[in-house]
Formats: C-alpha cells, sequence, structure tokens
C-alpha cells in the first residue's frame, strides 16, 4: 500500500474531479466528494484500510484548465497540508481548443505554457508532499480524432514531466482505451469527456490499483 497512516491524499483537477462536489462542505466529508472517482477511492480506502485513517480531499473545480488551476493551487490544494498529490488536468486545455473557436478565445492553453505551468506546480510540491501525475483522457477511442490527437500532446507532455521529474504515472487513458475497445463510450460517458459512474468506477480502480490497494484485504 502506497500510502501511509494519517496522510492526507489531495486530488486536483478539473470537472472530473470536481464530479459536483459541494464546495461548502467540510474537506473530507461526505458531501466533499463529489459523485466522481475521488468519491469511490474514498469509499474504498475507508472500508478496506480503516487503521490507515487515510484524508481524501477533493480539489477539483468545474471548469479548469491548468492556468485556473495554478492561480489556486496555495489555497485549495498546499493549503490542505497533502502528503500526497494527485494531479488529473488537461482535458480542458485541450477542449477549449475546439469549443470556443466562435468565442475567438484568447486564452487557449498551448503545450508549451502546459509544460511549464506544470513543472511549476510539481516544483512548488514536491517539497511538501509525493506528486503523482494522472493523464488526462476522453472516451474516444479514434486517435485520428481531431480532439484526441490534440489531447495527445498535453497527455505525451504530462507523462514526460513524471518521467523528468521521477513521479509516478498513472496511464488512465490506457485504461479507457482497453475499455473501449470491448464496449460502447456511451456505457460510461455522455460526451466523451465526464465519466458517469460506471466511468468513475473504471478511472477509480485504475487509481486504487496504482496506490497498491488490496481488495482482498482482510480487517
Amino acid at each position: 500500500m502506497l500510502l501511509k497512516k494519517n496522510s492526507t491524499i489531495v486530488f486536483a483537477g478539473d470537472s472530473v474531479t470536481d464530479a459536483n462536489r459541494d464546495y461548502a462542505a467540510i474537506p473530507g466529508d461526505f458531501e466533499s466528494f463529489g459523485d466522481g472517482y475521488v468519491r469511490i477511492v474514498s469509499a474504498a480506502l475507508t472500508t478496506m484500510y480503516p487503521d490507515l485513517n487515510t484524508m481524501v480531499v477533493n480539489a477539483g473545480v468545474n471548469g479548469d484548465d491548468i492556468n485556473l488551476l495554478a492561480k489556486r493551487w496555495d489555497q485549495d490544494v498546499l493549503g490542505a497540508k497533502p502528503d500526497y498529490v494527485a494531479i488529473l488536468i488537461g482535458i480542458n486545455d485541450t477542449w477549449r481548443w475546439f469549443d470556443s473557436t466562435f468565442r475567438h478565445n484568447q486564452n487557449l492553453v498551448t503545450p508549451e505554457k502546459y509544460r511549464a505551468q506544470y513543472q511549476g506546480l510539481i516544483d512548488r510540491t514536491k517539497d511538501q508532499a509525493q506528486v503523482i501525475i494522472m493523464s488526462p483522457f476522453m472516451f474516444e477511442l479514434n486517435q485520428a480524432d481531431p480532439m484526441r490527437a490534440k489531447l495527445q500532446v498535453f497527455q505525451d507532455i504530462a507523462q514526460e514531466l513524471a518521467s523528468v521529474n521521477g513521479l509516478q504515472y498513472i496511464d488512465l487513458q490506457a485504461t479507457v482505451d482497453k475499455y473501449l475497445s470491448q464496449q460502447s463510450s456511451y456505457t460510461v460517458t455522455k460526451d466523451r469527456v465526464h465519466p458517469k459512474f460506471s466511468g468513475a468506477m473504471l478511472v477509480a480502480r485504475k487509481i486504487l490499483a496504482a496506490l497498491d490497494v488490496d481488495w482482498e484485504r482482510s480487517i
């Protein structure tokens, strides 16, 4: 098991992490987890590892790209005094290139900006907490799809930063692709981006496996 006793793990990201969480809830309370993968991870750790007293914090915010996440990093992420920080960011950095063309969006995140901001988050965190990088993902198996191809650029940067900085990398896209080779995306998402609860379970299982959770553990 990766997590140590009495540790705090913060999941930082966008709406995929947020999943309709209650922003007014006390961090670590039931209402604070949202309805997505963070809730499932918390439930698994609570029931299978009650002796560890792990605090799970959902620091996802709907609509965030890497720039918006960076602006609230000190308060929302480091302010939780984490021992571990798992970052899932990049789908909005990709999506805005496709859904805001008629608004002439001047704040599009380039791959260069994404890399610089991401490295900045790592640098601000690594002396306080162990950083885990999770690949941004979408439920699209066709790698020639324009949005999937754009996302691949950001995914490659995230993976490279994990390697360069010696950090754990969780390839969520590979898990999604394996699932989509057997089932339709409609079973796990409505819009190729936001997981249904079944999609959240798919993501959560991969994260829990990366944390070396033993599903057969006897308490």
